[in-house]
Parts: structure tokens; sequence; C-alpha cells
């Protein structure tokens, strides 16, 4: 999950815009979380498979079953979080159900902490993770973004989607936070093992390097749990996918709780991931997320979720760098 040393804003001024679409996808839900959610009851129906234009693709296993088990960490709004009633909702969901009409099964959110999904597609515990989880090549290849040591044997991606990172802050309380040199000193909340993550501990070695006061990072297992650190002032800011953000920003405290700070950078691709050795799935997703990205379905759910800037025309596999 290295970073490349170059920041590289993003067109943020023009998603800010889609903020207000946000606001109004979601005015109504609230983020949760629980040990697990799903998204039916399981079960294939046989009928519905056979009508599914793409049911032939998949593995025969996952077809005689009728579903196929999601790794996800379901506290990230918009992306993928519970609703008043306890319904898994969001990007991921909505794409899911579109996937599941062109591949003849359901797709099962199953809820966990994002650190744990590629480990729980290595056990089988998962066949895909599906959380807002950024293409890199060390994801590819299992490398530790810390140690650059080979850890796994890494995933593939089938891209669905592309977001830069975000910073922000307890409203009306910026610090002068405009950009991530401006860092040095302060204290990051943020949820672990994210690109985030990953960003925020490459600025706190050039903070260093610099001979500036470091960059002090607090790691969380979710995202709300970094806000409510930021909220109690234990830290001063907060980093996280700009999806993400610009949802906290529009909808916590009725808008009262945060702003953005600065522009996006390092825009990247989120990836359906899929262990390497499961390549027929892979395939089989690919076609399927070109498929709802063809019929117009896509252009839908990410429009309803006030996110159509980050909309892709081509599900690459490992497109990310």
């Amino acid at each position: 999950m290295t970073a490349s040393s170059t920041r590289r804003p993003t067109a943020a001024q023009s998603r800010l815009a889609a903020v207000g679409a946000i606001a109004v996808a979601g005015a109504l839900l609230l983020t949760g979380c629980g040990d697990q959610t799903k998204k039916n009851d399981g079960g294939g129906d046989s009928q519905s498979a056979s009508k599914a234009p793409l049911a032939e693709k998949l593995p025969q296993a996952i077809r005689d079953k009728g579903v196929i088990k999601v790794g996800s960490d379901i506290a990230y709004a918009p992306v993928e979080f519970k609703d008043d009633s306890g319904k898994t909702v969001g990007i991921d969901p909505d794409l899911a159900d579109a996937l599941g009409k062109q591949l003849g099964v359901k797709f099962e959110f199953q809820n966990a902490t994002f650190d744990t999904l590629v480990g729980g597609l290595a056990s089988k515990r998962y066949d895909i993770a599906m959380s807002a989880m950024t293409d890199t090549k060390d994801r590819q290849e299992g490398i530790d973004a810390d140690t650059g040591k080979k850890v796994g044997a890494g995933v593939d991606f089938v891209d669905y989607f592309t977001a830069g990172v975000s910073l922000y802050t307890n409203k009306g309380d910026d610090q002068g936070i405009k950009t991530w040199d401006d860092l040095c000193g302060k204290t990051m909340a943020v949820q672990r093992n994210t690109f985030s993550h990953d960003l925020a501990k490459e600025q706190a070695q050039k903070c260093e390097k610099a001979g500036k006061k470091t960059l002090k990072i607090e790691d969380f297992a979710t995202n709300p749990e970094a806000e409510t650190r930021m909220r109690s002032k234990g830290a001063n800011v907060v980093s996280a996918d700009f999806p993400i953000a610009a949802y906290s920003v529009k909808n916590s405290g009725g808008g009262k709780y945060f702003e953005i700070v600065g522009d996006q950078v390092e825009a990247g691709p989120y990836g359906i991931a899929v262990a390497k050795d499961n390549t027929q799935l892979r395939d089989a997703l690919q076609a399927a997320v070109q498929a709802v990205i063809d019929s117009g379905e896509y252009k839908k759910i990410v429009e309803k979720w006030g996110v159509a800037d980050g909309a892709i025309t081509e599900a690459k596999i490992n497109g990310g760098s």
C-alpha cells in the first residue's frame, strides 16, 4: 500500500459539489456497526440464475450455492453502512445487487474490521472483499507497506470506482491546515491499514526529515472511532477517502461537526478483491461490472449517492499503481 511520495491533488472543488447530493441521499440514514449482516437469507434461485446473462461465467461451486460471500467493513458511509433498520446500504451494496442480477447469485455482506479482510480471503471465509479498498501494487503482490516485505500471496482487483483522499477537521477549527505539509506537529486520527493510514505514516517521515515536529498518528479499527477521537479534541484532523469525508461533513451533527480542509490527493481506484487463485470468479466479476456500466445501472447508483465524479467507464483488473 505504499503511496507515491508526490501528492497529486485531484479535482476536489468539482467533487465538493457532489457533497450536497450525498446529503440528500443519506439524510435519513445513520451509520452503525454489527458483527455480521446478511444481505439476504442465502441460497440460490435456480430459475433466476438460469435467466442471468453471465451466470455461466461463475465457478460451479458458487453457482450451486447461489451466494457470493462478501467481507466488508460496514461502517464507512456512504460506501457501505447500516440504516436505522439495520439493513446494509450504500454504494457497494447497491452495486452488488446489480452484479447479482447479471450473475444470477446473491451477495451476502459479512461485517469485519478493514484490516482483517485480505486475511479473510486467504482463509476462504469470504469469496470477495468489497469495502472501498484501494487497488495498489502492494496489495496485489502481498507486500507490507511498512516493511516492504512480502507477507502474503496478494489479491487481484476488479476496479469499479475512483476516489482521492481528504483531510477534515472539527468545524471552525481548521488550525491552518490546508495541505499535508501543514500536518507536522499535529495529531491525526485515522482508520488503520487504510490508504489514508499509509499516507499519514509517509507524511510523518517527511516531517522528521525536514527537521520539523513529527505528525503523531492514532489509528483505530473504524473511521467513526477516529472521528469520535477528533470530536473529543484528542486529535486535530482525520483523513479518509473523499466520499466518506464528504458524507461525514454533510451528515454528522446535521452538518455542524466537521469541515473538509484542502484538496484531495492520491486519486486511485477502488477494487473488489479476489484471491489470486480464484481467477474464474475474478473474470466473472469483471464482466459483470462492465455489463452494469454499459447498461446504465452503474450511472444511476453513483448519481444516487452523489459520487458520480468518481465513476469509471472500464472495469479493469489490477489497474492500481
